[in-house]
């Protein structure tokens, strides 16, 4: 039996790459006769754009610039197709990773480091661009990209807006230094949300509290992102405001479609062509997913549903495997997963379901491939 293991990461436990490897283990280590492939995936989230460069064998690109709070950090970028492509992980320049839980301030964190990463990209020669935005600690509109590519957010008083806090006080957009390099490029913004910029499912409402906003800090930003859409407005003719997509990383898929004509697309669909998915497809008998938590929000264009309805295109059956699973029958996920499997191991708590992961991971495959080894079929349904 050939297996593809094609699993997105663990949040806060393990990434894509460690998931896949901690089931190929499991997978021999039973007594399953199988062969398997590693294919972990990403939808835009972070850890998406590492996978992108690895698969294409890309050049690592080092390089020195600004973490969300304006201190220099070591960051990459990727170079692939012979150099026509940089593929950027927003993470590696404004990412929640960068910042101690005490530092998180969405008010006065900035993009300008990703900007950093684009601008020298440029100086690469590319004419492609994919950026990978999840992971993000900022709810800036892309403000901070924008400024390091050398548009200028203005006051009335022509003061320089350097902050998301200050953007209530917008009054003009300079473009007139925009880096003309970038209007020469095709860029693909991978989102892993549909969510819009603004309102009660917009970018500071739902994911300013995980980057440390309070409900007034919340309130502050909404307000300055709705600034910041009117005056993109009355200057593009553009309205960001409830764009799809359009919260995404805070608001940066936002700015940069307005800005830059960046596409908005479905994370994982894009990764899974840019990776030649398919092909590794054409070769399984059986395809096994998963993340931390698979309900239907998965439907929702995360990695394991990209997985499963692809792989559903070619009639093969399809294993999920998360941290958590529905307790019922869902008739909505059982369309494309033929079963659903939770590697818990008893009762535990949220810190030592986490430290638990691999292992259980592991034993979960193991138990799978025994079970498999016996029925021969995955005709089962948890």
């Amino acid at each position: 039996m050939r297996i593809l293991i094609a699993p997105n990461a663990f949040k806060h436990s393990l990434n894509a790459t460690d998931v896949a490897t901690a089931l190929e283990q499991g997978l021999t280590q039973s007594a399953l006769d199988c062969v398997c492939e590693c294919f972990p995936v990403g939808d835009g989230g972070d850890g998406t754009g590492t996978l992108m460069i690895q698969k294409h064998d890309g050049l690592l690109v080092s390089a020195t610039v600004n973490d969300p709070l304006g201190r220099p950090i070591p960051s990459s970028f990727g170079l692939v197709n012979n150099g026509h492509t940089a593929v950027i992980e927003m993470a590696n320049a404004s990412g929640l990773q960068l910042l101690q839980p005490d530092e998180l301030d969405p008010l006065r964190a900035t993009s300008f480091g990703t900007g950093e990463l684009i601008r020298l990209a440029l100086d690469k020669g590319v004419r492609e661009m994919v950026l990978a935005i999840g992971g993000s600690a900022t709810v800036d509109g892309g403000t901070g990209i924008l400024r390091a590519l050398g548009i200028q957010f203005l006051a009335a008083d022509s003061t320089a807006l350097t902050t998301p806090e200050s953007l209530t006080n917008l009054e003009t957009i300079d473009v007139s230094g925009l880096d003309p390099r970038i209007l020469a490029c095709t860029i693909t913004i991978l989102c892993d949300v549909d969510n819009p910029l603004v309102g009660d499912q917009g970018s500071a409402a739902v994911f300013g509290p995980q980057k440390g906003a309070t409900p007034e800090s919340v309130n502050k930003l909404d307000a300055s992102l709705r600034r910041f859409a009117e005056v993109a407005h009355r200057q593009t003719g553009v309205d960001m405001t409830y764009l799809k997509h359009g919260g995404a990383a805070g608001g940066v898929a936002a700015g940069l479609h307005t800005f830059l004509k960046a596409n908005l697309v479905n994370g994982v669909d894009f990764f899974l062509g840019f990776t030649n998915f398919g092909k590794a497809l054409d070769q399984a008998d059986l395809v096994l997913t998963g993340e931390g938590s698979l309900d239907e929000q998965t439907l929702h264009g995360k990695g394991p549903f990209g997985v499963a309805f692809q792989a559903k295109q070619k009639k093969l059956p399809v294993l999920g495997i998360a941290g958590k699973v529905p307790l019922e029958p869902n008739e909505a996920l059982n369309q494309y997963f033929d079963v659903l499997l939770a590697i818990g191991n008893g009762p535990a708590d949220i810190p030592t379901a986490m430290q638990l992961t691999r292992q259980n991971l592991v034993r979960t495959a193991q138990q799978l491939g025994n079970l498999l080894a016996l029925t021969g079929n995955v005709s089962l349904r948890s």
